[in-house]
């Protein structure tokens, strides 16, 4: 007798997903029909010139922008079903994201960026990791006190995504992470996130102009004017 393989529940998925920003005749297209599932502990890279649709398409997956038609599911159930409190619940502690600029509270330090993040996903609940230890891990252990003026483009980077390991995430979502960094400091940047996401196990979605940089993740997903036109698995 044959057994057939357990399908493995999405963790996020976009069901035929359209946006459309404003009316009429001035009415913009960003995404024109997208459908996608991501599972657990999955590696993507969303690949594409500026204006594809990479950065609205994070937006959806993380349930800040909801599609004009179409639908956005979380561990299976539709995100329009679910009421708003556990919506932010979710976008809270499920999903975090990091984007082209580290987004740093200027008047916070590096220890209370990432200390603000973990109460804000967690509330009272002890996180997994301190701040101080999210910040070692990362390489900024000598860096806890320093504002953001005070840090490199890259160090703020990297406060920025120990702030996003701050809410325990199942999901990563990274917007062009090493866009205002200079190659080196991007590569090193890119090698730390893809050692965190190995040691940790959150599902992470890149999306990326840059074809080498798409190359390092298992799947990559191409769009062009809002529609996906090549998805390729390693």
């Amino acid at each position: 007798m044959t057994t057939r393989p357990l399908l493995r529940e999405a963790l996020a998925a976009c069901r035929n997903v359209r946006v459309v920003h404003g009316e009429g005749e001035t009415a913009v297209t960003a995404l024109a029909g997208v459908s996608i599932e991501l599972e657990d502990s999955e590696r993507a890279a969303l690949l594409g010139r500026s204006g594809s649709g990479k950065t609205t398409l994070l937006h959806v997956l993380g349930g800040l922008v909801e599609p004009t038609t179409g639908s956005v599911e979380w561990r299976a159930r539709p995100l329009a079903s679910i009421d708003r409190a556990a919506r932010g619940a979710i976008r809270a502690s499920g999903i975090a994201y990091v984007f082209q600029g580290a987004n740093l509270l200027p008047h916070f330090t590096a220890f209370e960026n990432v200390a603000f993040a973990a109460e804000l996903a967690h509330g009272d609940d002890t996180p997994p990791f301190a701040p101080s230890v999210l910040l070692q891990l990362v390489g900024l252990g000598a860096r806890l006190d320093h504002l953001p003026s005070e840090l490199s483009g890259g160090e703020a980077q990297r406060v920025a995504i120990a702030r996003a390991l701050a809410q325990r995430p199942r999901l990563l979502l990274c917007d062009e992470p090493t866009g205002h960094l200079d190659s080196d400091t991007g590569e090193r940047v890119l090698d730390l996130i893809d050692a965190l996401q190995a040691e940790f196990g959150f599902a992470l979605v890149i999306a990326t102009h840059a074809a080498d940089v798409a190359a390092r993740y298992d799947r990559q997903i191409e769009l062009e004017d809002g529609v996906v036109i090549r998805e390729d698995r390693q």
